[in-house]
């Protein structure tokens, strides 16, 4: 008998031992559980602006801590020696208790909080939402970068405990999101929800051949504009990486044009990586 995980809208349906597509969910006695709880492979004190969140406690700095897994295939990964490894990719055993304690002592340095970033925070979800209650209860600030890719009932409960969220709208067509391994409505819905609910930021990286039309951009501005206007709009510049080697980077001249479209219908448009 197989166990699904509804975590995503990949519904793994998992035989007893089997690890999910993201490699980090697996079924253990009849049941889904995170193989990632814990299990940190990169941990350190970053601006918040790295996220990249640009009008969230700007200047300020923030504890990141990343494990491994992702529930998407993105050829372009910039961290896929961890989003796309296994549990052979952890360095370290790190407590939700421990974590917090690391955050706490950081404070004096200027860290604000803890953020869950680095690979798809999201596929070890148990371990974000049990840091963040204590992140919470020791009045610092919970900050979660994602790809957006949950289902809605998971991400409704957690989003109570977010300050804010940086998510990564990957282009505005399902051609390209199919590509990847994902589904563009879920992302949007994942925008919506979190809009009602905490600070949100939205990252589209620009890969030329891909989604770096200005009548794409036009329609994701429009978009994001029509859940509110006042959602920074980070457009960032693709540089080759993991299996997308055998393209230039993105034209420095094309992330402004398509930063300049987006403009038209939101107050706040960031380039990076240029």
């Amino acid at each position: 008998m197989k166990t699904v995980c509804d975590l995503c809208f990949h519904h793994c349906a998992l035989e007893e031992g089997q690890t999910g597509l993201c490699r980090a969910r697996a079924c253990r006695g009849g049941r889904v559980v995170p193989l990632n709880y814990g299990r940190l492979t990169a941990l350190a004190l970053d601006p918040i602006e790295k996220k990249p969140l640009r009008r969230f406690h700007p200047g300020s700095l923030v504890l990141s801590a990343g494990s491994f897994g992702c529930n998407l295939r993105c050829p372009f990964c910039q961290n896929a020696e961890i989003a796309a490894a296994g549990q052979e990719s952890f360095t370290r055993d790190c407590t939700p208790e421990q974590l917090v304690r690391t955050a706490l002592n950081l404070r004096s340095r200027g860290n604000i909080g803890v953020a869950y970033t680095y690979n798809e925070p999201l596929v070890g979800y148990e371990y974000v939402r049990d840091c963040a209650r204590l992140v919470r209860r020791a009045g610092m600030v919970n900050v979660l970068v994602t790809n957006g890719t949950i289902q809605p009932a998971p991400w409704e409960a957690l989003l109570p405990l977010l300050d804010a969220v940086n998510i990564d709208l990957k282009g505005f067509t399902q051609g390209w999101y199919s590509t990847l391994g994902g589904d563009l409505e879920t992302v949007r819905r994942s925008i919506s929800m979190a809009a009602r609910a905490c600070h949100v930021e939205v990252t589209t990286l620009v890969v030329p051949g891909a989604n770096d039309t200005v009548q794409e951009m036009d329609a994701l501005a429009r978009w994001l504009a029509s859940v509110s206007p006042d959602i920074p709009l980070h457009v960032s510049r693709f540089f080759p990486r993991h299996l997308m080697q055998d393209r230039p980077p993105t034209p420095v001249e094309t992330v402004y044009r398509l930063a300049d479209a987006a403009r038209q219908h939101l107050r706040w448009v960031y380039t990076g990586n240029c």
